[in-house]
């Protein structure tokens, strides 16, 4: 794994003094950038739990990088890592990382894959606050920025609020893994929901996906059993343009939905929830 110190020591020195917002921005920033020319150097890859569900030198050495910047300017916030980064809070604030997200995509050669991390109040599992979510996409080199309490912007421009719209106006983001459509109560949920949208997406990248939300490019967004470093950035950059986000079981799964007011009040009806 490539040795992180220098860039840490860097890093941390150029932002000694910049308050959580800047510093948030900073890191996915940084870390995107880092897996980029990691990839583009070339990485050894592992796999996880399928040949689709893979771990790379990179994921590991941005999450480092990420961890360590952290443990050096805000040594009493806890951290919670997709690739195992861990450390409880002392301060009632954690960072919750995903150093890539996307990482099938990520190795395929794709710039679908994104940095991304939210700052929280609370246990990230159910935060008491959710301050804020930061995801960096290298190419085209847009940065996301926002949360409930801060009108999300992309690149420092602030991005206009959500209307309102139906789903048979819109399309839908998701993700269902292969081995899911298996199970005929999650691909009953899945089809009843994804066949009234005007259009399907599905690109393997949930913070990806729903800063693509936030920006108006996506209608809406789900996809059930969501880790809190795949749902908390984005859902954040949701909120700040005045979307809406909720969870919603059906199928014998909890499923994150993000979109509109209108269109996710009706994802939650084809769900059979209200």
């Amino acid at each position: 794994m490539t040795d992180v110190t220098h860039l840490v020591e860097d890093f941390t020195r150029a932002h000694a003094h910049s308050d959580d917002a800047t510093l948030g921005q900073a890191l996915v920033t940084e870390a995107g950038g880092l897996a980029a020319r990691m990839r583009a150097a070339g990485v050894a890859t592992d796999f996880k739990t399928s040949v689709s569900d893979v771990v790379t030198d990179a994921d590991r050495a941005a999450e480092a990088f990420v961890a360590d910047v952290l443990q050096a300017l805000r040594p009493t916030d806890g951290v919670l890592g997709e690739e195992g980064a861990q450390r409880a809070s002392t301060s009632g604030q954690t960072w919750v990382i995903d150093p890539v997200d996307g990482t099938y995509n990520f190795t395929a050669g794709s710039d679908y894959w994104c940095s991304a991390l939210a700052l929280v109040e609370g246990e990230p599992q159910d935060p008491t606050r959710l301050v804020f979510g930061a995801v960096h996409r290298p190419v085209p080199g847009h940065t996301w920025f926002g949360g409930p309490e801060i009108a999300s912007t992309v690149n420092g421009r602030p991005l206009p609020r959500l209307d309102e719209a139906t789903a048979a106006e819109v399309s839908i983001g998701t993700y269902l893994h292969p081995q899911w459509m298996l199970d005929e109560a999650v691909r009953t949920a899945w089809h009843n929901t994804a066949s009234r949208f005007a259009a399907v997406r599905m690109f393997g990248a949930g913070s990806v996906d729903l800063a693509g939300v936030a920006a108006g490019q996506l209608g809406a967004w789900t996809q059930h059993s969501v880790a809190d470093w795949d749902w908390l950035p984005g859902k954040a950059l949701v909120e700040g343009v005045g979307g809406v986000t909720r969870k919603v079981e059906s199928g014998g799964v909890v499923w994150c939905v993000a979109g509109n007011a209108a269109v996710v009040e009706e994802i939650a009806g084809f769900m059979g929830q209200r």
